[in-house]
């Protein structure tokens, strides 16, 4: 392999593209999806009232996670607006968020006219920090909303603490982080709901999907019902008096049910090669200047949706942006500086650009000015990452040569 970077003209580390989520090589698909799909469509039935699917996808997926109720949905985004919709919070109450994640994390809590306000992160896991969440409750906060980034559980001890302390709901944010563990416990069973999601790039998928769930009866029925128009299917009426309260439609069909049951089916696998795969690429650049394996608790077990590098500017001689861009060019998979600038730096919250020119429910209720500075570890911790994409069919000799191209790069920068 040559020295010079292929960003300079110099042969690729990586000669052939590595599995992606987009296409077969780097999913899990086979003959059990299809049979479950062909049974979908020879049943005539591709909705879920009436069908058969999505109701076993629920029932599975709770026993797999070990929790009494589950409700499908049409994405990971409408399974946190069913956390939301069951919380049944107010106009203006607030809900504690990350400003590293999706925003479908936090969109559905400007749907339900509530304000979503940013905690700090922890520096090294790159999840809420505890402290800075309960530095920011006041009297109208209903709850906290504890992504799992990238597959790293948070600290869920402490979040959960501050939560019973304040009476305050966790939601726990899986979508990234499917079987990941937090002291030998899934995530997703510790908080008091959980979300999902089954999106093309996700552990398992169906295309669009998600989950949620949850031990409490009362926002099992609530988020099931917010699902389907809040409409009581179970009543048989077609009177004015069945829709309950305001709801979505967020139904998932039938043929994303027998996809998502049989890649349910498939767990852990997925996830226990993924972090087998990622042990062999720390090994590979644990004694590497400037650059640095995710941080993993040892009372967790990360899931490796991304391999989160590290870039250390000073021992690295490179900022993250030079370095990732760098690896790129070498064929490596992966997002530079991962979503660039918190989610508060979005149009979204700083125009705010939500309900017309009203700037609901901000301008009648926010708090916080969405502006650099309002969450200091966030800013900095996006500019130090190199978010990896990672896949459970990547061969170890392809692993070792992301080992290779880090190196390569390293190197270069080093001067060496």
């Amino acid at each position: 392999m040559s020295a010079k970077l292929a960003i300079h003209g110099g042969e690729k580390a990586i000669g052939t593209r590595l599995p992606s989520y987009l296409e077969s090589a780097g999913r899990t698909f086979g003959a059990e999806e299809e049979a479950l799909v062909l049974e979908a469509l020879h049943s005539g039935c591709l909705t879920r009232n009436g069908g058969k699917m999505v109701p076993r996808l629920e029932a599975e997926f709770a026993e797999r996670l070990g929790v009494k109720h589950a409700a499908a949905c049409s994405s990971g985004t409408a399974s946190v607006h069913l956390a939301i919709a069951a919380l049944d919070p107010a106009p203006g109450d607030e809900i504690i968020v990350p400003p590293v994640t999706d925003i479908g994390s936090i969109a559905p809590i400007l749907w339900q006219n509530a304000v979503p306000v940013f905690a700090d992160l922890d520096p090294a896991t790159i999840t809420l920090d505890p402290a800075d969440v309960e530095r920011r409750i006041t009297p109208k906060t209903r709850a906290i909303v504890a992504v799992h980034l990238a597959g790293q559980p948070c600290a869920l001890d402490e979040l959960s603490a501050i939560a019973r302390r304040h009476n305050l709901v966790l939601i726990e944010d899986c979508s990234q982080a499917y079987w990941a563990e937090y002291k030998g416990k899934l995530v997703g069973t510790i908080g008091g709901m959980a979300c999902f999601s089954l999106q093309q790039s996700k552990h398992i998928t169906c295309g669009e999907g998600g989950l949620f769930v949850t031990n409490n009866d009362e926002w099992a029925r609530r988020a099931t019902l917010f699902a389907d128009k809040a409409w009581p299917r179970d009543t048989k009426s077609l009177g004015s008096c069945r829709f309950l309260f305001l709801a979505q439609n967020y139904r998932m069909s039938e043929l994303e049910g027998a996809v998502a049951l049989a890649q349910l089916r498939k767990l852990p696998a997925p996830v226990v090669k993924r972090r087998a795969l990622a042990a062999r690429l720390d090994a590979a650049i644990k004694d590497l200047a400037g650059v640095s394996a995710p941080a993993v608790p040892s009372n967790t077990k990360h899931s490796y949706w991304l391999y989160m590098l590290r870039v250390h500017q000073d021992a690295a001689r490179a900022t993250a942006r030079q370095f990732g861009d760098a690896l790129v060019a070498e064929g490596v998979p992966a997002w530079v500086e991962y979503i660039i600038d918190p989610l508060y730096l979005s149009p979204v919250f700083t125009g705010p650009n939500t309900y017309a020119a009203s700037g609901y429910p901000f301008s009648t209720y926010g708090s916080q000015k969405f502006e650099q500075g309002l969450c200091p570890v966030a800013e900095r911790v996006l500019h130090e990452v190199i978010a990896i994409l990672w896949n459970e069919n990547y061969t170890e000799a392809q692993v070792d040569q992301i080992a290779a191209a880090i190196h390569k790069v390293a190197a270069h920068f080093a001067g060496n």
